[in-house]
């Protein structure tokens, strides 16, 4: 079944699934898929499904309707195509094109474990641990400074004696929350140190495609062209640039190449690798 996913700002407002044969796309109340916005107009956009296949239509709109970017007036909508309305997107979704179209982004831009090489990677590794490592020393610093600060303060006799008093732990049947951490906490009731992650591809023709980023280390790009490995360790997400076809070309973060250091990836980054623009989000 057919899907449009509405969104503006790459946040998701709403999705549809196509089960009609036409749906209107515009700013009144009467159209199917309403966007209240006066970049909208009142019907902008047409989509007729005809058996398997579906096809968009402006409606004589006054800002016209995009397709990957190209002003048309009639198109046959693949898995995949980004309509832009106004300032909003509708990406098209087809279910059955979704399984293949996910293999094929796989085989492009994901590389086998067979197909690494063991020394270029093991030093990925290495340098994201030294990444890791200097993050934690830095966070050290900045509590040994509190502590210099805290140690700094004058307490009466009173407040000296409670801070030396042992913490007493509660009763084995009472629950405690992850902020009490006095005495330690309970792991089952510790929240998880590292939420999930994955990359939302941006441009190119798997635009919406996702890789959720389950494994320790993750190699993507295209061998001889441009290659990089995200590791997921304790500390956070790390890409670190593996190989390229030319000497000095490095994956970008945000615009700026990452050079030969380990990169921390934090919510919303956008990655760009061997063409493709990809974006980093934390669940």
């Amino acid at each position: 079944m057919a899907r449009l996913i509405l969104s503006l700002d790459n946040q998701v407002l709403a999705e549809y699934n196509m089960t009609k044969e036409r749906y209107t796309i515009g700013r009144l109340p009467d159209n199917d898929v309403r966007i209240d916005n006066p970049a909208v107009s009142g019907h902008h956009s047409l989509i007729i499904n005809i058996l398997n296949d579906s096809f968009l239509e402006d409606l004589n709109s006054t800002n016209g309707t995009y397709v990957n970017g190209k002003l048309i007036k009639k198109h046959a909508l693949q898995h995949g195509d980004v309509i832009t309305i106004g300032h909003h997107q509708l990406r098209f979704s087809d279910q059955q094109a979704n399984e293949t179209e996910q293999d094929e982004f796989e085989k492009t831009m994901v590389i086998p474990t067979g197909q690494q090489n063991a020394d270029q990677l093991a030093k990925a590794e290495a340098a994201a641990e030294a990444a890791a490592a200097a993050d934690q020393q830095k966070e050290d610093k900045q509590s040994f400074g509190q502590s210099d600060a805290a140690a700094a303060v004058k307490l009466d006799a009173e407040e000296a004696a409670a801070l030396e008093e042992e913490p007493k732990a509660p009763p084995a049947s009472e629950k405690v929350s992850h902020t009490d951490t006095s005495y330690g906490i309970d792991p089952a009731n510790a929240p998880s140190a590292l939420p999930l992650a994955k990359l939302q591809v941006l441009s190119g023709a798997f635009a919406g495609r996702e890789l959720e980023l389950t494994k320790a280390l993750t190699t993507l790009g295209r061998p001889g062209v441009q290659v990089a490995a995200v590791t997921r360790r304790a500390e956070g997400y790390f890409i670190v640039h593996v190989e390229s076809g030319k000497e000095g070309d490095f994956p970008l973060v945000n615009g700026t190449p990452i050079g030969q250091q380990a990169r921390k990836l934090v919510d919303n980054d956008v990655v760009q690798l061997a063409g493709v623009k990809m974006g980093f989000f934390a669940s």
